[in-house]
């Protein structure tokens, strides 16, 4: 009997936080790994795209935020001056543990407000403070 309730007692806590975390956007409804908080998705392959001369490349950040580069997605190349676009062409890199910008190719650089961008196809991304990539439309 004391067996059943504890069951009983566990599965309805367990559906009560699975449905509370489906509600308040915890949970992506089509992926138990995946991680949503409001518009924000984690990036699960971390990869974001960026255009240059109308041609697409992806993006990513290695474990010591070093960054690469692909025109496949399956080669990866470093990216010597570790720099990208965002949709405007401001150039971003990272830099002293944060993300910067310049509107000026180059010679003078800003801080990124909230650390996030807009990337070529109208998605925004962003990092989270281990590097972490987030992905909103």
């Amino acid at each position: 009997m004391k067996r059943t309730f504890l069951a009983a007692v566990v599965c309805a806590l367990f559906a009560t936080t699975t449905t509370l975390f489906a509600i308040n956007g915890i949970l992506h409804p089509t992926s138990i790994n995946s991680i949503v908080y409001g518009d924000w998705a984690k990036k699960e392959d971390g990869t974001w795209a960026g255009k240059m001369d109308g041609k697409t490349y992806w993006y990513k950040l290695d474990s010591a935020a070093k960054l690469w580069w692909s025109t496949d997605g399956k080669s990866w190349a470093a990216v010597e001056n570790g720099m990208w676009a965002d949709k405007d062409g401001k150039w971003l890199k990272i830099g002293e543990g944060k993300l910067w910008w310049s509107a000026d190719k180059g010679k003078t650089w800003g801080e990124v407000p909230e650390w996030k961008w807009q990337g070529p196809d109208g998605e925004w991304y962003k990092f989270d403070a281990s590097w972490g990539l987030w992905v909103s439309k």
